[in-house]
């Protein structure tokens, strides 16, 4: 916001200038009072523009503000986050597979109390000796324990399904936003280049206008394609960002868990 808020100014003070020729041009009776309409009509809409991206800034800096313990208001720029290729599991993977330990571990108890447990014990003394086994358990073996062990390896087996869907579900969105940032990049690149060549068409028709072989509404027209260029470069710029950052928080980069 604060980027848009930037440029949609520089285009204020373009398009002023603009307008300010064309009132010389209409009080000379060279021009007519239309294109002056549409010229400031034009002027009021980057007006609001420009009022709607400052208030986004405000309300961004104060969101911002009130997650941190000090002001924030002097940051800025916008850094690369790079994402090592040995990247960790996902977040949803880490949590499948500590849901699943927690799961086995359950299970693992349940099953031991359903096993019996065997002690063997002698005595020995003037009337002999005896060895006996003694079979003691938690629970009674009856009919339902065969069946009950069975459902505590299905859980198992579903816990262990429940960690291959997470990391197959896990592994396809990364490669989505993958793909996502792959394109960005090239549009990145491909908006530049249109930003440039608008920029040096915008310079032609000024040139020509000064020669007398253009009329200002068609410098205005080329100064709009030039600035509508620069916004949706700044849009996929930042498109490219958030991108990065929805990769990292996949991740789980972006806080250092030991130092939390």
């Amino acid at each position: 916001a604060r980027d848009r808020a930037a440029l949609e100014q520089r285009t204020l003070k373009d398009m002023e200038h603009f307008e300010w020729v064309m009132v010389e041009r209409v009080r000379g009776g060279v021009s007519d009072s239309s294109d002056l309409n549409v010229l400031r009509q034009k002027l009021a809409e980057i007006r609001s523009t420009l009022s709607a991206q400052a208030e986004a800034e405000a309300t961004a800096l104060a969101e911002l503000n009130a997650m941190s313990s000090a002001p924030l208001d002097d940051i800025s720029g916008l850094a690369e986050l790079q994402v090592a290729d040995a990247a960790p599991a996902a977040l949803p993977v880490l949590r499948a597979e500590a849901e699943k330990e927690r799961d086995l571990a359950s299970a693992r108890m349940e099953r031991a109390g359903l096993l019996p447990g065997l002690t063997v014990g002698g005595t020995l003394g003037d009337n002999g000796s005896g060895i006996g086994l003694n079979v003691s358990s938690d629970q009674l073996l009856g009919l339902g324990t065969p069946d009950s062990m069975k459902a505590l390896a299905a859980a198992r087996d579903a816990a262990e399904r429940r960690v291959r869907q997470a990391e197959e579900d896990a592994a396809r969105y990364l490669r989505r936003l993958q793909s996502r940032l792959t394109a960005l990049d090239r549009q990145v690149a491909d908006s530049g280049a249109l930003t440039s060549r608008a920029k040096a068409n915008l310079d032609l028709f000024q040139q020509q206008y000064e020669a007398g072989q253009r009329q200002v509404m068609d410098v205005v027209g080329v100064y709009e394609t030039f600035a509508a260029r620069q916004a949706v470069h700044l849009d996929l710029k930042y498109e490219r960002a958030v991108t990065q950052l929805e990769i990292a928080r996949h991740l789980g980069v972006l806080a250092d868990g030991s130092r939390i």
